[in-house]
């Protein structure tokens, strides 16, 4: 019997700044079924395998795609024999699909991986079969319902780099939009402590309260003397990322608690060593490699034994954290996660 499998994203497009890794998702999963029907708000022709349809439901205003989105759902639910349908991020998609799906005891499907709970989510929460997430801890409710699957990162987007030879400084790399969710200014305060350290920040600012933590930032680095040594950058590409991880010695992240931030995995599986706070990575990196959010003493430790190492030794962290990627957070167990909590394995 043919498994198929409904896909609901924002957007399929290879190239979108912020949601481009859904398309290696999406490809991995075509290639355990039968069949991927994709419902997107919008899509970039050519992108995905022959055995994947796509239906876009974008509309002036969110009543018509909303009618759009269960339209396309309701067509493809017709007949459906082995299947499942799977929201990817929007909790609204699976709300809305709810009462065109579980009457027909198709399988329903919200991977989410993010701090924030909402009313939307309880109720999304409430309305699946099963939530998929990176780890139980990157779910933000408390439910039966999660499945830890682990990231899903495209090893062959990011090949491994290598470790910099060993200079007289440490470039630290910091990825990720300007809000005081990233902790930045702890970042910045730990590098102040560390001679002979530089830190550049790459990323947007989609909003006033972004544009004023950078201006904060840069305001901090300058009364603690560091102005010369932090950068703060506007946002690259994202097809940008394998070159800037060749160009830095270790990634620092200080996301809030709660979802990993996806930069961490994409920076281990090039080999790039990883210095994060998030306890969600305690069954990811070694503990030389984690700090407290609120403490810049702790992680300046970290810098500076970071620091102390070899290139060799460097390249062995690289190396071990390229394969942690592999084993759980890669795009290809990441799909069969899916697919098993969907139950068409």
């Amino acid at each position: 019997m043919a498994r198929k499998l409904i896909f609901v994203t924002q957007q399929v497009d290879p190239g979108h700044p912020a949601l481009a890794a859904t398309v290696p998702k999406i490809r991995a999963l075509a290639s355990l079924v039968d069949e991927v029907v994709v419902l997107a708000g919008e899509a970039v022709a050519g992108a995905l395998p022959l055995n994947c349809r796509v239906h876009t439901f974008r509309a002036g205003t969110r009543a018509a795609r909303g009618v759009r989105f269960e339209a396309a759902l309701a067509r493809e639910l017709r007949g459906l024999r082995r299947g499942a349908v799977v929201a990817h991020m929007c909790p609204i998609y699976a709300v809305l699909a709810a009462p065109l799906v579980r009457p027909l005891r198709v399988p329903l499907l919200l991977w989410f991986t993010h701090w924030k709970a909402s009313r939307l989510l309880r109720a999304a929460e409430r309305v699946c079969t099963a939530v998929v997430s990176v780890d139980e801890r990157s779910f933000p409710l408390v439910s039966r319902k999660v499945r830890a699957i682990g990231h899903g990162i495209d090893l062959e987007e990011f090949p491994c780099v290598g470790a910099r030879p060993v200079g007289e400084s440490l470039s630290l790399l910091a990825l990720g939009r300007y809000s005081e969710a990233k902790g930045l200014d702890v970042v910045v305060r730990a590098v102040a402590d560390v001679a002979d350290v530089s830190l550049h920040v790459y990323g947007p600012t989609l909003s006033a309260a972004e544009r004023a933590t950078r201006a904060e930032l840069a305001a901090l680095a300058s009364r603690l003397g560091v102005g010369e040594r932090v950068a703060l950058r506007d946002a690259v590409p994202r097809s940008s990322l394998p070159a800037l991880f060749r160009s830095y010695d270790a990634l620092v992240n200080n996301m809030r608690a709660g979802a990993p931030d996806k930069v961490v995995f994409e920076a281990a599986a090039s080999c790039l060593p990883v210095l994060a706070s998030n306890p969600v990575f305690d069954r990811f990196l070694e503990p030389d490699q984690r700090f407290e959010r609120d403490d810049p003493a702790m992680l300046a430790d970290r810098i500076r034994v970071l620091a102390s190492l070899s290139v060799e030794q460097r390249a062995e962290l690289g190396r071990r954290l390229r394969e942690r990627v592999r084993d759980g957070h890669s795009v290809e167990s990441w799909a069969r996660g899916v697919v098993e909590a969907a139950g068409l394995r």
